[in-house]
């Protein structure tokens, strides 16, 4: 099971990036999947998930109406579109997988399968 996320850059504060989580190895339409970050001296917290059951997403309550979480099982890709970018979001951006249903609580330990990061910097 490999999962890729893609799509980081530099960006300056108010603009958009879309980031991709591409899967392999796995049914993907039964996998739910997150999008984590990581910021620099900072835990790393979800910032999104998307269950493998139709129109269920999940958001902390600092992101939501900023970014939004779609998936394309066709493609084995899930997609976060990310607007209204903050420098406080500068942070690497991780994706990861789990069985059936997001968590609410977005632990990383609730979380099996994790891929590699991208980065993302929110600067003026």
């Amino acid at each position: 099971l490999q999962l890729q996320a893609s799509g980081g850059g530099a960006v300056q504060p108010g603009g958009s990036l879309r980031l991709s989580c591409t899967a392999s190895g796995f049914i993907f339409s039964d996998y739910a999947i997150a999008f984590f970050r990581e910021a620099p001296g900072k835990e790393r917290e979800g910032v999104s998930c998307i269950s493998s059951i139709p129109g269920q997403t999940y958001y902390p309550d600092s992101i939501k109406g900023r970014f939004t979480i779609s998936r394309d099982n066709a493609k084995s890709t899930a997609y976060l579109q990310m607007n209204s970018l903050r420098p406080e979001d500068t942070a690497v951006y991780y994706c990861a997988a789990r069985r059936f249903i997001c968590t609410p609580t977005m632990k990383n330990s609730e979380y099996d399968h994790w891929g590699r990061g991208t980065l993302v910097t929110v600067s003026s």
